[in-house]
């Protein structure tokens, strides 16, 4: 095997070294739903699940992962961190049933004479009689150096010392955290480099932080330079600033380095949202890899481009990670972007009406940060002077709100050709709204799509007319549909979105059985 198809293997600390993210704390069941993602689907090679000691909470989750994973053959991939503490980390860990130790040990003289008024040669014994006990009890040790980046660097020759009097020992690999995130590639790759030569029997890990944003530069960094395995986690949470991305990790060990690795990328986003829900701890839309809009082209060139020859392509192609490319709608939106839309949705429009319709969407693209695929039927039936979305129409709406009581709405609605009114209460103006809504819908036979999300945007400036953005996902039969509205109160706001989901649902019900029929009748004639 070369050495740019070097093997490097990843470990994951999400449901260890992500808890120590600010307001992060998984329950059993999370940790042991992401221990399965992460192992089984976008198959890490090793998941650190947990610290030992911490809570029976935490016995009861590492428990299940490590059940889980011995009826799969993975038991072996499951880490706990543990602590020289004369033994009770071991006892905490067997008693889980877990396999693997990563005992902490101090990397740096500062800490081991600071933090544990100890010599190197007391704080080696220490460590010694802690591995004794595991090997014992039939644990696997690997070892990390706490503040090497820092004890490399200060003093290096305790560094040195520290590993020669371990080095014989059968501990798996010796783990060289960053701790506090203060190393730039360049230092990352000298120092990895001197202890991968100078332990050439050795196996080294590089742990990473973010504090200066460098975490997976320096994880490439380490990579180079001969580490076997490298940490990172799910959306780059952990402890401060954060830990290196996997997302972000895994496609750069693959194209930039060429190194082999076992991750599968169609699984990477699953894994984020699955973190991001877990954890509440939601990932900017331009997130690598992951983000919301990282497949979006906005610029009406980069659409130009891609429809005359996919000039503005990489190798990460949203394909690659079961993602889809998009091309955004607003204010710097070309003839290209909006080709693209269209046929994504497959409509067909004269050269002439499609410029009318851009031009509305660049006017529109002022005034709103974001017009989205399901927004251009209604931006086209407006240009248009079209009813083919006009199939559901608010006529009429009250709403009554005070302190301590329940929110009344009336409303008046078209469907189709019919009007109907209802009343209803609920626990705010928008609850007593969908109230109202639903005993109309109930009436036909049909019921509102559960709600998933619900965001409010007001813009900058704190100015009290300003718009409110009410942006709603839905989960219909055919996946997630999201719909926005636009008013000055965010209740009529979020009614809007309400109206608009109406209308795509019912302009489907209508068309889609026009195109089963011709389906099932291909040489039939039109009407």
């Amino acid at each position: 095997m070369t050495e740019s198809s070097r093997y490097v293997r990843i470990l994951d600390t999400t449901l260890r070294d992500g808890e120590q993210t600010q307001g992060v704390s998984f329950s059993p069941d999370e940790k042991v739903n992401l221990a399965k993602a992460l192992l089984e689907q976008v198959r890490v090679d090793r998941i650190e699940v947990a610290s030992a000691r911490v809570s029976t909470g935490e016995a009861d989750a590492v428990s299940q992962i490590v059940a889980w994973a011995e009826d799969k053959g993975l038991a072996d991939r499951v880490e706990v961190l543990g602590f020289v503490d004369g033994g009770q980390s071991v006892d905490w860990i067997r008693g889980t049933g877990g396999r693997v130790l990563n005992l902490l040990a101090k990397g740096s003289e500062k800490h081991c004479h600071g933090q544990l008024g100890k010599t190197l040669d007391q704080h080696v014994a220490d460590v010694r009689a802690t591995l004794d006990l595991a090997f014992e009890r039939g644990l696997a040790v690997n070892l990390y150096l706490e503040d090497w980046s820092n004890g490399y660097r200060d003093c290096p020759g305790y560094v040195f010392g520290l590993v020669e009097r371990l080095a014989d020992l059968g501990i798996g690999h010796f783990m060289l955290p960053d701790t506090l995130g203060v190393m730039t590639p360049e230092r990352v790759f000298a120092a990895v480099s001197d202890m991968v030569q100078r332990f050439p029997g050795l196996q080294f890990d590089f742990h990473p932080h973010n504090d200066y944003g460098l975490a997976t530069a320096n994880v490439i960094a380490a990579a180079q330079a001969g580490a076997a395995a490298v940490h990172c986690t799910v959306n780059c949470l952990g402890e401060r600033a954060g830990n290196a991305s996997l997302a972000e990790v895994a496609v750069n060990l693959r194209d930039q380095l060429g190194f082999e690795i076992g991750i599968d990328e169609t699984h990477l986003a699953r894994a984020s949202e699955l973190v991001e829900y877990f954890s509440g701890k939601r990932i900017a839309d331009n997130a690598p890899i992951v983000g919301a809009d990282v497949f979006t082209q906005t610029a009406g060139i980069h659409a130009d481009g891609d429809k005359k020859g996919s000039l503005y392509h990489s190798r990460l192609s949203p394909e690659r990670f079961a993602r889809r490319r998009k091309y955004a709608l607003g204010k710097l939106a070309g003839k290209a972007s909006l080709a693209k839309n269209l046929e994504r949705l497959d409509i067909h429009l004269s050269e002439e009406n499609q410029r009318k319709v851009l031009k509305r969407i660049v006017e529109l693209g002022d005034s709103k940060k974001t017009i989205t695929t399901e927004d251009l039927p209604f931006i086209i039936a407006e240009v248009l002077e079209s009813k083919d979305y006009d199939h559901a129409e608010l006529l009429a709406c009250n709403i009554a709100s005070s302190l301590d009581l329940d929110s009344m709405a009336n409303i008046k609605i078209r469907l189709g050709d019919q009007t109907y009114t209802a009343a209803g209460t609920g626990n705010g103006g928008y609850d007593a709204f969908t109230s109202a809504l639903s005993r109309i819908l109930k009436r036909q036979g049909l019921t509102l799509p559960p709600l998933s999300d619900f965001e409010v945007r007001i813009p900058k400036g704190g100015r009290t007319d300003a718009l409110t953005e009410c942006s709603i996902t839905w989960q219909t039969d055919r996946g997630e549909l999201r719909t926005r509205g636009v008013h000055a109160n965010q209740v009529f706001a979020a009614i809007g979105a309400t109206v608009r989901m109406l209308n795509i649902l019912m302009h489907r019900a209508l068309v889609e059985p026009k195109e089963e029929t011709a389906a099932a009748n291909p040489e039939s004639e039109p009407a």
